[in-house]
């Protein structure tokens, strides 16, 4: 089994859009699909001894153990996965659905640089190099994840104030590609009409930017699942933006005892809710920026999406 993609990877087809025209469309009741059969879990370890990987300098805490069928695998192009493939299960990254292809190599990140901010897709650097946005609601810690992702504290400013970044910040990665940090979403406090008008540029950057390989869009698992971020999820489908879920403060675990879901719990309702938007699974990855968990899981996806994406 394979997808068939576009070289900007066109993996999510929207089903059944909502009849509303606006940015962001009110999602409608989710499809619940039968469970499909559970044929492996996801493995202790994805790390390839041929490329390596700086992993972190502390013991992690125990990791759930994520049950995954393979009909909710996200397949990269020219892969070809089956049930009675005895290695499956070390193929797919720790924490996500995501099977690894051939494409999956030169992920360690040796340079990081803030390169430019920008208020216009025009405005955005023009040298035609590949960049990867992460977006999400303002305080879901896109910022620390950034930092995570490059071992760098403050190359992107953490705020205790959410809605901190305006602007497209792109951040130069080895000088051959970028990782771009768009303005937070949902932020109550910020006045409309600057909320209109962030919305407005960052849409205008997802329809127009030819050198977007990927948006990265950042959920918070620690709480359920918000009709906001539903609906961005539904508005990138239906305009065929390429979409990885990143499943963000996976480390914080509230006890049911006091009516608080496990993140694993959280990351389910969340894809059995957006189901219905799509005929094909997305890619989504569990992280934390506290213990560095999905870090290495979303430069490998990144690295075999941007050399697909290179070659095509």
């Amino acid at each position: 089994m394979a997808l068939t993609q576009l070289p900007r990877f066109h993996y999510l087809v929207f089903k059944n859009p909502p009849p509303s025209l606006n940015f962001f469309p009110k999602p409608k009741l989710p499809i619940i699909k039968p469970a499909s059969p559970t044929l492996f879990s996801a493995p202790k370890s994805t790390l390839s001894t041929t490329e390596p990987i700086p992993i972190t300098d502390f013991a992690l805490p125990e990791e759930p153990k994520l049950e995954i069928s393979l009909d909710k695998l996200f397949v990269p192009p020219e892969t070809q996965v089956s049930c009675n493939d005895p290695n499956l299960s070390t193929r797919i990254l720790k924490g996500s659905n995501i099977v690894l292809s051939k494409y999956a190599r030169d992920a360690q990140v040796v340079q990081a640089d803030f390169v430019k901010s920008s208020v216009r897709t025009e405005d955005c650097p023009s040298d035609g190099l590949p960049e990867f946005a992460l977006v999400g609601r303002s305080n879901v810690g896109k910022s620390s994840l950034l930092n995570s992702l490059v071992r760098r504290k403050r190359l992107a400013l953490t705020s205790k104030k959410p809605g901190k970044t305006q602007c497209i910040n792109h951040f130069r990665i080895n000088d051959s590609w970028y990782l771009v940090d768009l303005p937070g979403y949902g932020y109550a406090s910020a006045p409309q009409e600057l909320r209109t008008d962030w919305g407005k540029f960052t849409r205008d950057y997802f329809i127009n930017r030819s050198t977007l390989v990927s948006v990265f869009l950042l959920i918070d698992a620690s709480i359920p699942a918000k009709k906001i971020d539903l609906e961005y999820a539904s508005w990138l489908g239906q305009n065929q933006i390429p979409m990885t879920l990143v499943f963000t403060k996976c480390d914080k675990r509230k006890k049911k005892k006091n009516g608080g879901k496990r993140p694993e719990e959280n990351v389910s309702d969340f894809q059995e809710l957006i189901c219905g938007f799509f005929q094909s699974v997305p890619p989504w990855i569990m992280t934390s920026s506290v213990t560095n968990q999905g870090r290495d899981e979303i430069l490998l996806h990144m690295a075999q999406l941007r050399n697909y994406w290179l070659k095509n």
